[in-house]
Parts: structure tokens; C-alpha cells; sequence
């Protein structure tokens, strides 16, 4: 068999691994429940028996076809993408040296980045991003994720902690933000933001959109023009060829992304946003698992 590569998407709710080859086709998938007490020890011993299903399934009888894992996680990395510094609904991760933890247990190389890290390396390898050297992403969900590729490469500066996007300031004087930022994107645009400021999930007031609903109209209407402030500073730094919009609000844009151009072109110079596309992501909750196969094969091929 040729080489392949193991990729392992770790979520607050359930654990994704997949065996990909250079192409980005997976062999083989696997889909199993985050335990509830998700110590990095208990953790560590179920991605441990999970691959040794995947390699019966494939019928692999030794580790010479496997260059190494690639992991995502809910929280911060350092840049040798080595260690996983806190992990976000997973229990008492701090500091833990999890790429260490798991070549021992394994016997294979293994490297580790941010799930939203993970997520635009997938949508920059096989999604939306596939034709753009230069992109960013975000990802609006629970929280605000985001990445940056720049000339194909992933961008997580000198201590591995860059590309927070959701996290820049929006307003000065906004509502205070888990980084200790008060008013930052991501408390304007995330679902909780949704939720805190209109009761109501970005679902149910996409249907009412969808309906004629004035209120869910109008609240996707602003919603599109916060994001668009937000994506202006952004765009005035990294001049992006394209942004990628990802996460379970993504299932709206077509209410809001109208709003965001318009905003977009109302406060950014032409000459900083000429030809940039705006663009929902195509994975879905596969970017995630795309993307630490597409981390490993950058870290582990020749």
C-alpha cells in the first residue's frame, strides 16, 4: 500500500480519525464519542485503540505504510505544534506535551495544531480555498475560530498562537470577551453572541429570515455589516486573495454575506481588496480531519 498518514480531529463531543494519502482520498474513517471526563490520559488510550481499528480495517499489519499523525485541538499550540497548552470542553488539559504522549504510545511521528488551524489547512487543501495561495478563514461558531495561509503556508507566528481573528477588538466598550478583550468580534457574531442578544438560536432565526420575519431580517443584516467591520481590518492587513466563512452560522450566509461585501467595500481601499473572493466553506465539519491529514503530510512527507 502506498504511504499514508493518520488525521485525528479531537472535539468537545466526539473524536475523528481518518487515514488519508497524498491525493487527500481517506482510506478508511472512524467516528467515536469524546469520553465525558476527557482526561488527556483517557484521551490518549482512545485514540490509541482507535488506530489500531483503523489499521485493522485497512489491514495493515505493521506501521510502515503510516509517516505519522497529524492532530487538531480546541485550544492554543505551541509552535513546534508539540505541545497543547489549554484544551477548550476537554479535562484538565494544561501544558500537556500530547504529540510526546502519543509517539510513545504508537511508535509514530506526531504533530498537533488548533482545530481552526486544522479547519483552513482542510479548505485550503481540498475546499474553497484550493485555488488561493493566500486566504484566511474563520469560523463562526460556538466561539470564533480563525486561520491564516499565506503563500500556502499556515501563519501561527513565533509562539504558535497567531490567527486568533475572533478575537480582535470590534468595540472598546463592547461586552466583556473570555480572552479578557471587552467587545471583540467574536462577541458580536458567534452563537452565543446570537443567543445573548436575541434569545433565539442563528437556525430558528434563519427560517424566520427565510419567512419574511422583519426582526430576523434585519438582525442578518447587521449581523453581515458587524462581520464586515470586523473582516476590513483584517483585510487591511493580510490583503487576502480570499476569505473563507466556515462553522455552523456559515448555513446562513446567504442572509448575510450580501451585507459583509457591501461593508466590506464601503471601508476597505480598492487597492487592498481587488479581487478578493468571499466565500462559505465547502467541508463542512470534515475541514477539520482534512486539515490535520494535510499537517502531517506537510510535516512528515519528503
Amino acid at each position: 500500500m502506498n504511504s499514508l498518514v493518520i488525521s485525528i480531529d479531537i472535539g468537545g463531543t466526539s473524536i475523528k480519525l481518518g487515514c488519508f494519502s497524498r491525493d487527500g482520498v481517506c482510506h478508511q474513517s472512524l467516528n467515536v464519542p469524546t469520553p465525558q471526563s476527557a482526561t488527556p490520559k483517557v484521551v490518549i488510550s482512545l485514540i490509541e485503540d482507535a488506530i489500531s481499528i483503523l489499521r485493522k480495517k485497512l489491514q495493515l499489519k505493521n506501521l510502515e505504510a503510516i509517516l505519522g499523525i497529524g492532530i487538531g485541538v480546541p485550544g492554543p499550540v505551541d509552535a513546534q505544534g508539540r505541545i497543547s497548552k489549554i484544551a477548550i470542553n476537554l479535562t484538565n488539559w494544561q501544558e500537556v506535551p500530547l504529540a510526546e504522549l502519543l509517539e510513545e504510545k504508537t511508535g509514530l511521528p506526531v504533530v498537533i495544531a488548533n482545530d481552526a488551524n486544522c479547519a483552513g489547512l482542510g479548505e485550503a487543501w481540498l475546499g474553497a480555498g484550493s485555488h488561493f495561495k493566500h486566504m484566511i478563514m474563520l469560523t463562526l461558531g460556538t466561539g470564533v475560530g480563525g486561520a491564516i495561509i499565506l503563500n500556502n503556508q499556515l501563519f501561527v507566528g513565533h509562539q504558535g498562537a497567531a490567527g486568533e481573528l475572533g478575537l480582535i477588538t470590534l468595540n472598546p466598550d463592547g461586552p466583556e470577551c473570555n480572552s479578557g478583550n471587552n467587545g471583540s468580534l467574536e462577541q458580536y457574531v458567534s452563537v452565543q453572541a446570537v443567543r445573548r442578544d436575541t434569545g433565539k438560536e442563528p437556525l430558528e432565526l434563519a427560517n424566520l429570515a427565510l419567512a419574511g420575519d422583519k426582526f430576523a431580517l434585519e438582525f442578518w443584516q447587521n449581523y453581515g455589516r458587524l462581520l464586515g467591520v470586523g473582516l476590513a481590518s483584517l483585510i487591511y492587513i493580510l490583503t487576502p486573495e480570499a476569505v473563507i466563512i466556515g462553522g455552523g452560522i456559515s448555513a446562513a450566509a446567504k442572509l448575510f454575506l450580501p451585507a459583509t461585501k457591501a461593508e466590506i467595500e464601503r471601508r476597505v481601499l480598492l487597492s487592498s481588496y481587488l479581487k478578493l473572493q468571499l466565500l462559505t466553506a465547502k467541508l463542512g465539519n470534515r475541514a477539520g480531519i482534512v486539515g490535520a491529514a494535510k499537517l502531517a503530510w506537510t510535516r512528515f512527507s519528503d
